[in-house]
C-alpha cells in the first residue's frame, strides 16, 4: 500500500468555463492534488530531498493556474495531473477541480481524475 502526500482546497483565481461572460472574469477553483508516494525513507532520514515537496508543488500549480483559460474543468484537472507528473515525477494521482457556487443550490460542482 502506498502513503499519500495531499494539498487540500488550493484556492485560485483564473478564467474557466463555456459561456461567453466566464471568458471575460477570474473564477475561484478549489483544487485538491493526492499523490501516492513511500514516505519511509523521508520518514527515516527526515530530510525533504526524500520526499515531495508539497510547497513546490502548489507554487507550480498556482503559476500555472492563474496562466490558464480552459474551457472545461476536466481540461484544467488533466493539464495539473500531467503538470505534476512530469515535473515532480510522480507515478499515480488524483486531482480533484471544483468551482464552489457554480450552481445555485450547490456548494460546488466538479471532477475528480486518477492518473
Amino acid at each position: 500500500m502506498k502513503d499519500i502526500i495531499y494539498i487540500k482546497d488550493l484556492r485560485v483565481q483564473t478564467i474557466i468555463g463555456i459561456f461567453g461572460w466566464e471568458r471575460k472574469i477570474r473564477q475561484v477553483v478549489s483544487i485538491d492534488i493526492e499523490i501516492s508516494t513511500d514516505c519511509k525513507k523521508s520518514a527515516e532520514t527526515d530530510d525533504i530531498k526524500d520526499s515531495i515537496d508539497y510547497k513546490k508543488i502548489s507554487k507550480a500549480v498556482i503559476h500555472f493556474v492563474k496562466k490558464s483559460s480552459f474551457q472545461l474543468q476536466e481540461t484544467l484537472a488533466e493539464n495539473i495531473a500531467d503538470l505534476i507528473k512530469k515535473d515532480f515525477g510522480t507515478e499515480s494521482i488524483k486531482v480533484r477541480v471544483s468551482k464552489p457556487g457554480a450552481l445555485r443550490n450547490a456548494k460546488d460542482v466538479g471532477v475528480v481524475i486518477y492518473r
